[in-house]
């Protein structure tokens, strides 16, 4: 991926049209300037690059409502976001404004894309099957964004096409089964429209990512035998696990076959905060010269990485030196995620970002294969992953490791967690497997190595936490007739 088409695909065409004053205001502030942007195929291409750019500017920050959620953080004394105090103590109310910003970042999205599939067949200049690439870029965008809604929140407003001011007023809420038909039509659309990855630029989906995203819907759904067709698809496409984890978050190794569909970024221009958030206030020496210290990785996670397993020293650093301390002076016991440390310019990494990576899917798959009755090959696929882990099989589970479904359970979302630390799955995966109520009781976050003490935190999870409130700022401005509350919220 050559720096000018990483720096195209960050550009949004759509800064011509304004933005939505709400998150279900689908019309642009001026119908005048869509009307007429929308009439070449440079326009159409412009609008679906800027779907692409909406999801850019979100996602980094997608953190505060998943990791902040989950056993895997708690915040510090320097957190400068508002909103993840109280989600910090599992608090979770209608109030905070980091559910409205991912709301209306959303809905921003998805207006978007159904903008782009409303005038598709406006332009008359396109090149050969163009079209159907556009649309299949918006079709996969706007399931994306749907899946990134009902996961949180369950039954959403479900828009598909343009609508005037007036009428974004009264979409009320779908049942969130007919969201998730929607996500699986959108999907199911985009594999017939899109290329495939080797035809597609990087950072822009392709059919293989359709496929793989379809997978994943179809986990959450519990359908094991769609699941199953799907992720059969994904390993057919040549997608490998990288030899090397660490290679991952290497900016030298961007867009390797591990990788399904990314985010695009580049440093200090069109950079993302995440590589910043979780690095310790002062910096670190070879990365950046300050951090934001957000959040600290529980004691209750770090322990879980055995020696050997070289996804520990990637995922967290134990030990670290101010910039500013003499040289002599050694390192101190000071944990910090540095998955995504790279070295960047403060709030503004140029680290590309999986949406979808190929390990995930794998463990997937154990999970599918679990459900159909073949546990023999689900230990299979999970030992894939540990197999390169620790470089070898001596780690690897045994039938006698997956017994019974809660002990299968158990090594499948401790694999995910040890895999896909802070990459917002944990609390996706705990709610899906029914354990947040159990997890989230006791956490074990900050271990002082001088003594052995252990912080341990006391939460109150809810039944109702599964699905996160609805932004009260949302049933304020359309009333609660059209858009209710999830239960146990006010």
């Amino acid at each position: 991926m050559n720096q000018l088409t990483k720096a195209v695909l960050l550009v949004s065409s759509f800064s011509l049209l304004g933005g939505c004053n709400n998150m279900l205001e689908l019309t642009p502030d001026s119908e005048l300037t869509e009307v007429n942007f929308f009439k070449t195929a440079a326009d159409m291409d412009g609008a679906v690059l800027g779907i692409y750019n909406n999801y850019q500017r979100r996602f980094p920050r997608d953190w505060t409502i998943a990791e902040m959620l989950s056993d895997n953080t708690y915040r510090t004394g320097y957190f400068n976001i508002g909103g993840i105090d109280e989600l910090n103590n599992l608090s979770i109310t209608s109030e905070n404004p980091l559910f409205a910003s991912f709301w209306q970042d959303c809905y921003q999205g998805v207006f978007r894309a159904n903008s782009v599939l409303f005038y598709i067949d406006n332009p008359t200049d396109y090149a050969e099957n163009q079209r159907e690439q556009l649309a299949g870029e918006a079709l996969f965008m706007r399931a994306l964004l749907y899946f990134d809604l009902v996961k949180r929140f369950g039954g959403v407003p479900l828009v598909t096409t343009k609508l005037s001011v007036e009428e974004t007023y009264t979409v009320p809420r779908a049942d969130e089964s007919e969201v998730y038909g929607q996500i699986v039509t959108d999907l199911e659309q985009a594999i017939d429209f899109l290329p495939l990855k080797v035809e597609m630029p990087g950072g822009r989906a392709s059919r293989e990512a359709a496929i793989a995203l379809l997978a994943k819907v179809y986990v959450y759904l519990k359908d094991w035998n769609n699941a199953k067709t799907y992720l059969d698809m994904t390993a057919e496409a040549g997608f490998d696990l990288e030899p090397d984890y660490s290679s991952l978050w290497s900016l030298s190794h961007e867009g390797n076959n591990e990788v399904i569909f990314s985010m695009k970024y580049l440093d200090g221009e069109n950079g993302h905060p995440l590589s910043t958030d979780f690095l310790p206030y002062f910096g670190v020496t070879g990365i950046a010269s300050r951090g934001n210290e957000n959040i600290f990785p529980t004691w209750s996670l770090y322990k879980l990485y055995e020696d050997g397993d070289t996804r520990k020293d990637e995922t967290i650093t134990p030990f670290w030196k101010s910039p500013n301390s003499p040289p002599a002076d050694p390192a101190v016991w000071y944990p910090f995620v540095s998955k995504f440390a790279v070295q960047h310019t403060p709030n503004a990494s140029g680290l590309d970002l999986p949406v979808l990576r190929y390990a995930d899917l794998i463990l997937l798959k154990a999970e599918v294969l679990y459900y159909l009755g073949q546990p023999e090959l689900a230990l299979a696929e999970l030992n894939r992953v540990r197999r390169r882990a620790f470089g070898n099989d001596e780690h690897g589970y045994t039938m006698a490791d997956i017994s019974t479904e809660e002990a299968f359970v158990d090594k499948l979302l401790l694999e995910r967690r040890l895999e896909l630390a802070f990459e917002n799955e944990r609390w996706f995966d705990l709610v899906r497997t029914g354990r947040y109520m159990t997890e989230l009781q006791k956490i074990e976050r900050y271990y002082n190595p001088s003594d052995g003490s252990i912080q341990v935190v006391e939460l109150a999870p809810e039944q109702h936490y599964r699905h996160m409130p609805i932004p009260r700022s949302q049933i304020d401005l359309v009333g609660s007739d059209v858009l209710w509350q999830n239960e146990g919220y006010n």
